[in-house]
């Protein structure tokens, strides 16, 4: 398949979609069509400290999935370190992580990156059995990055908004892992929290993939493999926000999950709609209630300026006033 009709396919599959499950499963089939892989996992990542949330996945080890996650998280190559828009091989040579792939008859692994100045929006990994992947179709993975990376930011945009109805977490929902990242004891509230931030049928058990993504950063920040806190922002329902973090207690790992905190969620909310960092300045001044003129005089701009910033920022957010404006940033 030539790399013009490829990337046309991609982004069919990318128009009007804004859910990101519907839009990573659409572009898992269109890639399907074109580059053969035997398994695959999609996670989306926290745009600020890469911890990866939200798995879309389908692989053999799901027995094994702390250990894969804590391997996958401590390898020495990570997205973190991939380049710009170059497919790469996460999985080092004589690594640990081979070997652990090798028992199920993996080859090879590429991983594409998903990334531009306003953070990290995820990473695939795509699993090959008995061939490598070419050069041919790593390049043409490569042309993935662009378009997919600017529809996983909008998705992610598209879940600010008002809260509907009361927040479902009145407290924080808390797991105990062991140091293999097995789940010692949880509280009553965690499974309800696990089943909304990885949808799952009613008569099956939640998978604590959240949990096991910020415990194993977590084990990465303790080996000096990676400086990213162990902490994962993403959203539940449209306008609710949740945040998952780990820390260690003794030799285990505690794992909670709450509501963000409102200046994560101005930091999100400007991240994922693509603010310039003058028009960030603009939002939080604008939201302790300064009007045009304190504005620009607390920015050292002309009050034309100051409505052209206010003008891109409408556009950028899709709303028609400053009321609205601050209502999508706060959730209320």
């Amino acid at each position: 398949m030539s790399a013009d009709t490829f990337l046309a396919g991609v982004r069919g599959s990318l128009a009007a979609v804004d859910d990101d499950r519907t839009l990573r499963r659409a572009i898992i089939e269109q890639v399907r069509r074109s580059i053969p892989f035997d398994a695959f996992a999609w996670l989306l990542t926290d745009p600020d400290t890469t911890v990866g949330t939200a798995p879309l996945a389908e692989v053999p080890c799901l027995d094994q999935l702390p250990r894969l996650i804590a391997l996958r998280y401590t390898a020495a190559r990570r997205w973190t370190s991939a380049d710009d828009g170059v497919p790469y091989r996460p999985v080092p040579a004589g690594s640990e992580l081979e070997r652990f792939l090798a028992g199920y008859g993996v080859s090879d692994v590429v991983s594409v990156v998903f990334k531009d100045r306003f953070g990290w929006w995820g990473f695939l990994d795509l699993w090959r059995i008995g061939a490598r992947f070419t050069a041919e179709e790593i390049s043409l993975l490569g042309l993935l990055t662009d378009p997919v990376t600017a529809a996983l930011r909008r998705c992610r945009s598209v879940m600010f908004g008002p809260v509907a109805g009361a927040d479902r977490t009145s407290g924080h929902a808390v797991l105990l892992l062991a140091p293999d990242l097995t789940v010692r004891t949880q509280t009553a509230e965690a499974e309800a929290e696990l089943r909304a931030l990885l949808p799952t049928a009613a008569t099956r058990r939640p998978v604590p993939a959240a949990a096991y993504n910020v415990a194993a950063q977590l084990l990465a920040l303790e080996a000096g493999v990676d400086t990213h806190r162990p902490v994962a922002l993403t959203a539940v329902a449209p306008g609710e926000w949740i945040c998952v973090q780990a820390e260690r207690l003794g030799e285990d790992i505690a794992v909670t999950i709450g509501p963000v905190e409102q200046r994560q969620r101005w930091d999100l909310f400007c991240r994922t709609n693509g603010l310039t960092a003058r028009e960030r300045d603009v939002l939080v001044y604008l939201a302790e209630g300064d009007d045009t003129r304190t504005l620009a005089s607390r920015l050292y701009l002309s009050e034309h300026t100051i409505q052209d910033h206010l003008k891109s920022i409408f556009t950028k957010t899709h709303v028609r006033s400053r009321r609205e404006l601050l209502a999508l940033a706060r959730g209320g």
